[in-house]
């Protein structure tokens, strides 16, 4: 359950690892050729933020589907579209092949890849939540966390063993394919898992009474409250690990002129030291509770993101270094309670919906758009610290809906039924539905 659960998580984070580390190499040459290393950065970054743009239709398309027909069914769909539209990238024809073509079809695989992520998070997270113990709902659902980590750090050791390897000119011409190719493979041990999973206790249990949703969007939106909250705290989720994961390695080559061998293994090193804490944390959470931890990540983020930024400034590999791996640690404490605490604020009929669409709304406003913000406000203003800038002003918003955040551990989600469900819910019903939140 657990590795088929996360695997979806990997892949994902696989293709946003190898695109971030070869943004400002391969990807740029082949596909938008240009004299302007800025605005070829910035074509770059601009396709990723347009496949997030669609993420909110994939989130309203798979979410209610989820609600209405099982979790485990649409995590299937989910995976196989990720997969295969990360691996058609890599037989794209370049631009000098035929022309404005390539990143139009560049742009339409990101859009299927984004509209499939749309409805993965969210599912995976639900059916993580849903499968796991009460009391160690903090331990099994940092493991989906710890499947972006080695998504993400396998996409980025591939890059940069590729580019180590063959050499710039073969990793323009053909290398930077192979990456993107490996996508299918995964996609089909992931779907393999999955195809074997039964859907979770939860949802059987709904689906057994005939108390699944028969209108799951309209009565998602009903829950506007709960998911404004997880939007408010996912920006700053969004901003921090786009900003520090995938956008880090271009950062470093571009703005501070490290070499591209440091500034693609050092991100390397610290998302291999997150995976080594990220379940502790997850299983301490189960015992201090989630929000201690959330609002330690959000204040550290608040105090120390510009000095981290001023410290890797320093042009010292060692500063970078702890400069990088702070920022780190506070995003891994962060990471280790998404996948406990926010399935939690919502009943069973609209748990997947509700996650997966306040989730992609968030992240397509806040976190794909991070690299391509942070660069053009870079490029405007020419101060080097507006990561830092931009993560500390995330963090100040973030704060507010954290504190407003109930308290989920070691509360029960077999019990969170919407009252009512299937029918038309009464104005004492939503009072009662609101004040168990």
């Amino acid at each position: 359950m657990v590795a088929a659960s996360a695997m979806g998580n990997a892949i994902e984070w696989f293709d946003y690892g190898v695109y971030g580390y070869l943004a400002t190499t391969a990807i740029g040459h082949n596909f938008f050729p240009s004299h302007d290393s800025a605005a070829q950065l910035l074509a770059t970054y601009g396709v990723l933020a347009v496949s997030f743009l669609i993420r909110p239709f994939g989130g309203m398309f798979f979410g209610p589907l989820g609600d209405r027909i099982g979790r485990q069914k649409v995590l299937v769909l989910t995976i196989t579209l990720m997969s295969l539209s990360t691996a058609a990238i890599g037989v794209l024809p370049s631009y000098a092949a035929i022309g404005a073509w390539a990143p139009g079809l560049l742009i339409l695989c990101r859009l299927v890849q984004g509209f499939s992520t749309g409805g993965e998070y969210g599912g995976a997270a639900t059916y993580m939540a849903e499968y796991a113990p009460d009391k160690k709902r903090g331990f099994y659902g940092s493991f989906l966390e710890f499947g972006t980590l080695i998504g993400l750090t396998a996409g980025g050791v591939m890059a940069t063993v590729m580019d180590a390897a063959v050499g710039e000119q073969t990793l323009d011409s053909w290398g930077w394919r192979i990456p993107f190719l490996v996508a299918l493979p995964l996609g089909a041990i992931g779907l393999y898992l999955r195809a074997r999973l039964e859907d979770s206790p939860v949802f059987e249990e709904l689906a057994k009474r005939s108390e699944t949703s028969k209108a799951p969007f309209k009565e998602t939106m009903q829950h506007w409250r709960p998911i404004l909250l997880l939007m408010g705290f996912v920006l700053l989720l969004n901003i921090t690990d786009y900003g520090v994961l995938t956008y880090m390695p271009g950062y470093l080559k571009t703005a501070l002129k490290m070499s591209t061998l440091s500034a693609d293994l050092l991100p390397v090193f610290v998302m291999i030291g997150m995976l080594i804490v990220i379940s502790p944390i997850g299983h301490l959470t189960d015992r201090i509770g989630r929000k201690p931890a959330l609002l330690t990540s959000c204040i550290g983020f608040i105090v120390l993101s510009i000095p981290m930024l001023l410290l890797m400034q320093q042009h010292n590999l060692v500063a970078t270094a702890i400069g990088l791996a702070v920022l780190g640690l506070l995003l891994v404490i962060m990471l280790a309670c998404i996948a406990s605490t926010l399935p939690a604020l919502f009943p069973t009929q609209v748990r997947y919906g509700a996650f997966a669409i306040g989730y992609n709304v968030s992240t397509s406003l806040f976190g794909g758009t991070a690299p391509l913000v942070i660069t053009a406000l870079m490029d405007a203003t020419g101060i080097k610290i507006m990561p830092g800038i931009y993560m500390t002003a995330a963090g100040l918003i973030a704060l507010i809906p954290i504190l407003l955040m109930p308290e989920t551990a070691g509360s029960s989600l077999r019990g969170r039924r919407v009252p009512g469900a299937g029918a038309q819910k009464s104005s004492v019903s939503m009072r009662a539905t609101a004040a168990q939140l």
